[in-house]
């Protein structure tokens, strides 16, 4: 039994491909969108992204008198 099957093709032309433009946005905004690349990529891994990274404890070291 041969099945044959349906492909759409689009031609796409190298400004429709170009990445969008970011000029416009705020560094924080910049960082807004990596931010939300990156989680997305550790979860596409499987990594748990709601774990903290960094340890988010304070350490005082308080040497004797000199």
């Amino acid at each position: 039994m041969n099945k044959t099957r349906e492909v759409t093709i689009k031609k796409v032309t190298r400004e429709e491909d170009a990445p969008p433009d970011v000029s416009h946005l705020t560094p924080g905004e910049r960082m807004e969108l990596a931010w939300s690349l990156t989680v997305t990529a550790w979860a596409f891994m499987g990594e748990d992204v709601n774990e903290r990274r960094l340890p988010r404890h304070v350490v005082r070291i308080q040497r004797r008198g000199r």
